[in-house]
Order: structure tokens, then sequence, then C-alpha cells
């Protein structure tokens, strides 16, 4: 499963980060092009900061830890 097709990180990037549905949208077809996982394609954009990737990051790591 692609990263962006993970409910819990849309809601995440969202809620926490503020990212656009739009943005998110954008990123999801990039990752589906294979430029790389979604995360890094809000990065790669500018639509995240450098900062908000690495709290995406540790998130994923929070919740890879819970499963």
């Amino acid at each position: 499963m692609l990263l962006g097709r993970d409910p819990r990180l849309i809601r995440f990037l969202q809620e926490e980060l503020a990212v656009s549905a739009a943005s998110i949208e954008m990123a999801m077809r990039r990752e589906d092009s294979g430029q790389g996982p979604l995360p890094m394609v809000l990065w790669r954009y500018g639509l995240i900061s450098l900062d908000q990737l690495d709290q995406v990051f540790a998130w994923l790591d929070t919740v890879d830890a819970v499963n």
C-alpha cells in the first residue's frame, strides 16, 4: 500500500500540519507516478517544511511501533 492511501496519515497531515486537501491530492498523484513516498513529495514541492517532514517521520515511527 502506498503511504498516501493510509487515512491515518492523511488525517495527521490535515489536522496536525494543516496541509490542504488539494496539496495532498497533488502529492498523491505524484506518489502514484513513482516520484517517491507522499511525505517526500510534499516536502520536495515545498508543501511542508523540513521540520514538518521530520514530524511526519516521527509520527510514522510511532504508528509503526504501535502496530
